[in-house]
């Protein structure tokens, strides 16, 4: 689930067993909208988001790829996805 945690966004599990405040994934505005792309989705893509990403701002399609690709491999080695 995405929160605000002291003014920072940030992934946190749900329920008490997932629970590791060494674990809390903090995230910038742009990962957190993505974020919230993604959730709105359900199954979602790189290409997908990265298509969200360039309707909604003023992104080359390059760098909007590369971009998401980065934060859902980050979303991947942390375990939230």
């Amino acid at each position: 689930m995405l929160r605000e945690v002291c003014g920072e966004n940030v992934i946190v599990g749900e329920g008490l067993g997932a629970i590791n405040f060494g674990k809390l994934l903090a995230l910038n505005e742009s990962a957190a909208w993505l974020w919230k792309q993604a959730q709105e989705m359900g199954d979602f893509t790189v290409e997908a988001l990265t298509g969200r990403l360039c309707e909604a701002y003023d992104v080359p399609p390059d760098e909007a790829r590369s971009d998401v690709a980065a934060i859902v491999a980050d979303w991947q080695n942390a375990g939230v996805i």
